[in-house]
């Protein structure tokens, strides 16, 4: 019996293999699989934040496998959107689950990437020769704030319809185009049907293939020049006999066996939020967009969801419309800049000054500060706190040029520590 059985594994074993080979032989499927997992050489002292990047790349899954589902039933339609979407949640079996998981995956989405960029400011990740990397990765982030803003039209609730409509109002505060190009988004004089269908179209097809195709970039321009590690050191050069690098592991299975269990941890915190609290006390889900959209009925306080608003909060915090939409796109933008901002050339938090590490828990007090001042209406002390942390978050970067230049930073070791 025992032979019999053996018999049969040998001949599924070499079934597999003339399999792997026919593909080989018309798809480079084996090299791929060297170069991207088995073969590739990363850091061996990785810790908790640099699960985030899988983590990322596990919720775009998500994303589309459940966006998916939910167009087979939703109607982007005025007249029939919202009642599409009581639809889902009411008599489409697992309906709510599907969307639940939606809803809760795009704050889950932007909680991970804004993770995922800090740990790139702790450790450096924009420096040389990772600037490409960096900046393929500010298109991602740029991408998916398109993404979630299109998306957050279609449930076409009374928050949806009014929040698309100050955001694409804003538009308008550009001189001589202004008026013209808000009018183009919308594709009409207002939010419309018209401006629904246009937003069903970028967020289901034009921006996930733009997103999906920046994904796949980003990670083959990383492993190209080669993951970075907590100490900021590159492991490619010291490499022994056999030429792989002597503080290196193959991603597979060593790292991909952690990567597991950050997934596996996540998983069960995101089913909690899902079965639990999907709404997050009207955080991921606004109270107000369980009412209908009515062009009549302005909610009593109109905000974005929250991963928008420490931009909201600095748009706000400028009297003036036109400075307020150039300072909002500016805090967006500048980012992009941190690869030739930063003049120090230690990489790693660990080796760096005390001056950067104050600046960098300055500017992360203030972003969390205008987060939350993006949610409180502009009244009382929110206005000049706004204003007081929108400064904070532009010293960050604009003086960053002059107190990184001098810093006085830590001898960085020539191999990895752990």
């Amino acid at each position: 019996m025992a032979t019999r059985e053996q018999d049969v594994f040998d001949s599924l074993g070499r079934g597999l293999n003339s399999l792997v080979g026919w593909i080989d032989a018309r798809f480079p499927l084996t090299k791929l699989i060297k170069e991207h997992a088995t073969e590739y050489y990363a850091a061996k002292n990785f810790n908790l934040w640099y699960g985030f990047g899988v983590l990322a790349l596990v919720v775009l899954v998500i994303q589309l496998v459940t966006g998916i589902f939910l167009t087979m039933n939703y109607k982007p339609s005025a007249e029939d959107a919202f009642a599409s979407v009581e639809y889902i949640m009411r008599d489409v079996d697992w309906g709510w689950l599907i969307r639940y998981m939606h809803s809760t995956g795009a704050s889950a989405f932007f909680i991970v990437v804004y993770l995922h960029m800090f740990r790139g400011l702790m450790y450096g990740s924009y420096k040389k020769p990772r600037e490409l990397v960096w900046l393929i990765g500010m298109a991602i982030y740029l991408c998916l704030m398109a993404e979630a803003f299109f998306g957050y039209l279609l449930p076409w609730g009374n928050m949806s319809y009014w929040g698309a409509q100050v955001i694409v109002s804003l538009f308008g505060a550009i001189p001589v185009i202004g008026d013209g190009l808000a009018e183009w988004i919308r594709g009409d004089y207002y939010i419309s049907d018209i401006t629904l269908n246009r937003f069903f179209a970028f967020h289901v097809i034009a921006v996930p293939l733009m997103l999906v195709l920046l994904v796949v970039v980003h990670i083959m321009a990383l492993h190209e020049v080669g993951s970075l590690n907590p100490d900021g050191i590159e492991i490619k050069e010291h490499k022994g006999p056999d030429g792989k690098p002597l503080d290196g592991v193959p991603f597979h299975p060593y790292h991909t066996s952690k990567d597991l269990v950050i997934i596996v941890v996540f998983l069960i915190a995101f089913a909690a939020v899902v079965f639990f609290a999907p709404e997050m006390g009207g955080y991921f889900l606004e109270h107000a967009n369980f009412e209908p959209a009515d062009p009549l009925k302005t909610p009593e306080h109109i905000a974005p969801v929250w991963y928008f608003t420490p931009f909201y909060a600095i748009l706000r915090a400028v009297p003036d419309k036109l400075l307020g939409v150039i300072l909002m796109g500016l805090a967006v933008l500048l980012p992009t800049l941190l690869p030739w901002l930063d003049r120090c050339r230690v990489k790693s938090i660990r080796y760096r000054g005390w001056t950067y590490k104050v600046a960098l828990a300055v500017f992360a007090i203030s972003f969390l500060a205008l987060g939350y001042l993006g949610l409180q209406p502009a009244t009382g002390i929110y206005p000049t706190l706004a204003r007081v942390f929108t400064v904070l978050y532009f010293a960050f970067f604009l003086l960053m040029p002059f107190y990184t230049r001098n810093e006085k930073t830590k001898p960085v070791p020539a191999r990895v520590t752990k």
